[in-house]
């Protein structure tokens, strides 16, 4: 590829500025909501912004090394791409899409908690730093995509990457939110309780999550493609209704948590 023509493409300052602010205004918003939803020792400012700041820069980089990497590795089972592709017609992305991203990405988010595991003091600690690392992370990939759909679109660039991370906010950020939110609760167990809570059943349900949804939006993609623009609605609100309901039992657990008197500082 020529990277000198790439750039070229790229959005001008102004449009860029624009895009960079649709795609990190609602996790932010959704990070505040969520810090927010304990009543009691809720989390300090500058810890819940370097969380954030460490999911959007390093979680993402992290998050494409490893996802090269278990790419790399499954490819070279080539039984596995056989089977599949008796079934399916684009194996690699359909592994990319349940087991590639899910398993890397919910990896690298994770380790943006761990890496902080000292100053949790309250279980419920773990979803929201959980949470606000993923969406660290979901802010810096809606932004990424949104300058796909732009460079996509050349007949209305702007209008297609704004459509993009829009959907994409009120969906995969949400959903990236509570996946690693689980794995958060489970390093604030094992971190306060000790060694036999186990991290890995709640790092595997995070893992569950990203790719249902990853599932669900590879099917709308089909749906659209049988049913045309109503196919696309139906998948984009199920899409919407499944990243509500994850956030909302999450936001529910914080709560119970928090309105535990025998936890509270």
């Amino acid at each position: 590829m020529d990277l000198g023509w790439f750039a070229l493409q790229l959005p001008g300052a102004p449009y860029l500025a624009v895009l960079v602010l649709l795609a990190f205004l609602p996790p932010i918003v959704y990070v505040v909501w969520i810090r927010n939803t304990e009543r009691y020792g809720r989390e300090p400012w500058s810890a819940i912004a370097s969380s954030f700041v460490w999911g959007a820069i390093a979680g993402v980089v992290i998050g494409l090394i490893l996802s090269l990497l278990l790419q790399f590795l499954l490819a070279q089972i080539e039984p596995l791409y056989a089977v599949l592709a008796r079934r399916f017609s684009d194996p690699a992305t359909l592994l990319a899409a349940l087991v590639v991203a899910p398993f890397a990405e919910e990896a690298a988010k994770a380790f943006g908690v761990w890496r902080i595991r000292k100053i949790v003091r309250e279980p419920e600690d773990g979803f929201v730093y959980g949470a606000t690392v993923g969406l660290g992370f979901s802010a810096t990939e809606n932004l990424l995509y949104g300058i796909v759909a732009y460079l996509a679109v050349p007949e209305a660039p702007l209008l297609a990457a704004v459509v993009q991370i829009g959907i994409r906010s009120v969906s995969s950020s949400l959903v990236h939110a509570s996946a690693t939110s689980l794995s958060g609760y489970g390093i604030a167990r094992r971190h306060l309780w000790g060694k036999r809570f186990s991290i890995l059943p709640w790092y595997l349900a995070a893992v569950v999550i990203h790719s249902a949804f990853n599932g669900l939006a590879s099917f709308g993609v089909a749906f659209s493609e049988q049913y045309g623009d109503a196919g696309q609605l139906f998948a984009i609100a199920g899409a919407v209704v499944f990243a509500l309901i994850a956030i909302s039992v999450v936001r529910g657990r914080i709560l119970e948590h928090d309105a535990r008197e025998d936890w509270l500082k």
